[in-house]
Formats: C-alpha cells, structure tokens, sequence
C-alpha cells in the first residue's frame, strides 16, 4: 500500500497531538444542546404544544425507537401518559426498543412495558399495510437518523410515507437535528442499485434532516407512482446545519460515540468488502482492520455481542488494525467530507484483491463505478470529480426543502 505506508505514521503523528488535548470531545458535549448565540437546540418531540392539540381525540401509530424521547420519557410513555390514543407501534431496523443487531430480522411483538403490539418494518415487511392502518388516522414518525443514505431509516421513512400517501393516512414527522448534516457529499444512488440500504436519489451524505428529506420525498415525487404524503413536520428550534450535534441517546447498538457517527459514512462502505469494522468490539466504527494486516498497530478479536454484533466478521479471530476515534472526533468534522484514503489503502495492502469487494459493496456505494475506480487505482481527486456533475445538481436541489439555516 505505496501511499499509506508514508502517510500512517503522519496520521499517528497526527492522532498523537490530538490525544493530549481533551478539549475538543468536551467542547462537543457542550454544544449538543445549544445552538448559536447559545440558544437551546430543542427536538420537535419536545415542543409537545406544537403537536399535542393535533393529536389529541386522534387514534395514533407510532414509528419509532429508543431515540424517540421527550426528555427523559420515551415518546410512547409520554403520549400515553398524556391519555393519547396509541394504537400501535411500527419500528424498524434494531426494534423498538434498538437492541436488535443490525441486518437481524425480527417478528412482531407485545412490547411488555407500553402493553403494545409491535410491528416490524424491517425485513420483507417495510411499510404499514393497509390494514395496519384501518384504525389510525395519524401516524407520527420519531426517530433519530445520522444522515447517511445507507442508514436504512431513511428508507423506513419512505416506504412509511408510500403508505400513508395510499391509505390517505397523515404523517406528523417530529424532527430531530441531523449530526452530520454540516456537509453534503458522496455519490448519488444510480436507481440501477436501489435497495434497502438506498432508495432515493441522494448523495452517501445527504445533510438533511427527516423533516428535510420528506419534504423531499413529496417535492420530487420519489413516492410510487408519483403519489405525495400529507405531512406536518414538527421542527426543532434553536439547530442550524452548522451546529454540532451529540444525540442523546446512541442511533443504533453500533454507533454509541460521535467519532463513530462521523465516521460512519466512510466506514460504512468497508460493511461491502473483507475490512472488519470493529464489529463485536468495545470500539464499532472507529476501527479497521483484518487478520495479518501488515500495517496495523491495534490488535482486536471481534466476540459475539447479543444484540449486538452476535455474528461479526472475523468472530474469534485475531485482526489487526487501527484505531480511529480520536480522528473521527476531530479531523472529519473539520474535512467536510466522505472520507476514502482508508477504502483505497486498505484495497492495496489486502493480499487476496479479487476477494476485497463482495456484492454488497455496490448498493453501498450506489452505484457500480467506485468498485471499479478503487480496483484500477483512481486518485481520489479523480473519483470525487466523477461525482460533481450529479452532486452539483443535489446540492442545488436540496436547497428548496431545508427547514434550517444552511451551513453554506
């Protein structure tokens, strides 16, 4: 791996000066509640003024899960609380309750705590059918996304808003700020490669929020058929796209730090080659590695994790890696974009190059190209100026549906 074998020691370097500075990680913790001019970033669950008269006397589903609070209370406990009529819950990838390892399908279920029935959007069902939504008559989506087109609550929302739109169901989004939604970028899907893990037309990073991408949804027609969703969209207050935003509660069993939020669109795309990513570990998304990797200074041995990692890549085998958090934390905050030294160096030091890749790279990637750029040894300059005609038009685009102050 010609480039990286000069540039590692650079990044260690690098990584070793940020080690001695606490500040940054602290100064992040900071801000997860405050916006600029130190006002209060305040969650569309929380601002219940907004949306409980529109509720109430209303029956009620719910699309959610563990991320979905007012305050300390989960959504559902708080609406019930308040004597709202919730007829049932519909959750997505990792449960309701997101203690569900990621890719595992499950059944339907009486969650013990709320007494609700449960119904499963993950798997071959990924939308309310139509008797599902016989005896609702609105449907309130809370969940806390990271802006990343193959984070498949993005996919959730739309196959939610399908339903809606055809069952003439109304959708009451409560929006939650976007993480990484400082920056756009990556590849825009080539609908060739639509699937679960990328259903519309968006760039890997995508920078809007779901209230954002609804809006969306509606505004380009992406629905089937054309058909648009009824939706009233609960903003935050206090969030620009400019601020930095610690979600309170981890998005899903493997992101549970910032570093692996930030990380995560680069990352991500490892999930489609023979790169382990921490799965299984104390450290998911913030490491790289695989067994014999001769430039790896980290030893990890991904465990099985129940709920969590129960069958990672590599199980019980020793890898050898790196460690990337305190890079994440600070250096790709500040580069404002997908980050892909990491997919090209590991490619040239994997020893067996026809195996690297497997088919589940491109849904990832969206496209067939960045495969084939990476395996002919594309500069990264010359991959990412691939994207620009089709991400300029994104970018132009998205401008029309933003709820919030631009970070441009």
């Amino acid at each position: 791996m010609k480039n990286m074998r000069i540039t590692f020691p650079i990044l260690f370097l690098f990584m070793g000066l940020l080690s001695c500075a606490q500040t940054p990680p602290q100064g992040l913790k900071e801000i997860k509640s405050k916006g600029k001019n130190d006002v209060p970033i305040v969650p569309g669950a929380q601002r219940t003024s907004a949306y409980i008269p529109k509720i109430s006397g209303k029956a009620v589903a719910i699309v959610a899960n563990q991320t979905a609070t007012v305050g300390t209370l989960h959504l559902v406990d708080s609406l019930q609380h308040l004597g709202i009529n919730i007829k049932k819950v519909f959750a997505p990838e990792h449960g309701f309750r997101g203690d569900i390892e990621g890719g595992e399908k499950f059944s339907n279920y009486k969650d013990a705590k709320s007494g609700l029935q449960v119904i499963s959007l993950y798997g071959n069902h990924t939308a309310p059918t139509a008797a599902e939504l016989t005896d609702v008559d609105v449907v309130i989506f809370d969940i806390q996304d990271v802006g990343v087109r193959f984070y498949t609550y993005l996919s959730t929302l739309h196959y939610v808003m399908q339903s809606c739109a055809e069952n003439n169901k109304i959708l009451m989004i409560l929006d939650r700020p976007n993480p990484n939604g400082f920056y756009v970028d990556g590849p825009v899907l080539d609908m060739n490669y639509a699937s679960f893990v990328g259903v519309d037309p968006v760039p890997v990073v995508h920078g809007c929020t779901m209230g954002e991408m609804a809006k969306m949804i509606n505004g380009e027609k992406w629905l089937k058929n054309g058909v648009q969703c009824t939706i009233d969209v609960i903003p935050c207050t206090g969030w620009t796209h400019s601020d930095f935003y610690i979600p309170p509660i981890p998005p899903s069993p493997n992101l549970r730090t910032l570093a692996a939020i930030y990380l995560y669109p680069s990352l991500g795309l490892f999930e489609g080659t023979m790169v382990s990513v921490g799965r299984g570990t104390d450290q998911p998304f913030e490491t790289i590695g695989f067994p014999g990797f001769k430039n790896g200074t980290l030893k990890f041995t991904p465990k099985s994790m129940r709920g969590i990692a129960e069958h990672p890549p590599y199980l019980e085998t020793e890898c050898k890696g790196i460690n990337l958090r305190q890079f994440g934390e600070v250096y790709i905050r500040n580069i404002k974009s997908l980050y892909l030294f990491w997919l090209k160096g590991m490619y040239e030091d994997y020893p067996e190059k026809t195996k690297y890749f497997n088919s589940y790279f491109n849904s990832l990637a969206g496209n067939n190209k960045l495969q084939d750029q990476v395996i002919t040894g594309k500069s990264e300059e010359e991959i990412r100026k691939s994207w620009e005609p089709e991400l300029g038009k994104y970018k132009e685009m998205r401008k029309k549906y933003l709820l919030y102050p631009d970070f441009e």
